[in-house]
């Protein structure tokens, strides 16, 4: 009996190797990601490949989208635990808030290839509506829906949130870049953590303090 993966599961078994820790696109990045590559390392022609993925840009989206997805795993796996007693629910928000955005940096360091792959262009999509990409994005509906608690336990003003995903989506996606490729990349364990630990304070002190900021304008 054939040991060949069926049509049903090429696709699949194509876009997990894309995403899988030792392959090569988990290493190089997006660049690595070639329908050739994919289809040797399932076991399958490249033809048979074709038949599951248009192009190699369609393979990078399918890649694109295992690599989000295995991002948002590693997110979640940070979070607390739900306390047993009563909690205040600001901190409770508040402690997600910044699990997530360790989770975040962490995967970057661990999986930089996967970083990247995650956040690469795809030809063809950008066309999108940007809420529709936005949308598409875990990382995103994640900061989404604690600001969405932080709005509903009080601490941030309803006004204030519109767009307030951008500026702690910003901090640690910059923070990530800055620790796999600038001049961060040189820092011990201990002076990572002490930038990942100031940053994301930064961040909750920046949402503290956008009403006080604006109303002083």
């Amino acid at each position: 009996m054939s040991s060949r993966p069926g049509p049903t599961t090429t696709a699949t078994s194509a876009t997990r190797w894309c995403a899988r820790p030792r392959s090569s696109p988990s290493r190089g990045g997006p660049e690595a990601v070639t329908i050739r590559a994919a289809a040797r390392a399932v076991g399958v022609t490249p033809t048979a490949t074709y038949r599951h993925f248009e192009n190699q840009a369609d393979l990078l989206a399918a890649a694109k989208d295992e690599a989000m997805q295995r991002m948002a795993a590693t997110t979640l796996a940070l979070l607390p635990a739900p306390a047993a007693g009563p909690v205040d629910p600001v901190a409770a928000a508040l402690e997600r808030l910044q699990a997530a955005g360790r989770g975040y940096v962490q995967f970057a360091l661990d999986q930089p290839g996967l970083f990247r792959m995650a956040f690469c262009p795809v030809p063809d999509t950008d066309d999108q509506p940007l809420q529709s990409r936005l949308a598409a994005s875990p990382p995103y509906a994640f900061l989404a829906s604690v600001l969405d608690e932080l709005v509903e336990v009080g601490w941030l003003p309803a006004e204030l949130r519109p767009g307030a995903e951008a500026g702690p989506w910003a901090a640690v996606h910059g923070l990530s870049l800055l620790l796999l490729d600038g001049p961060y990349r040189h820092l011990d364990a201990a002076g990572r953590d002490q930038v990942v630990t100031s940053t994301l304070d930064l961040v909750v002190r920046g949402l503290a303090g956008t009403e006080r900021t604006r109303g002083d304008r």
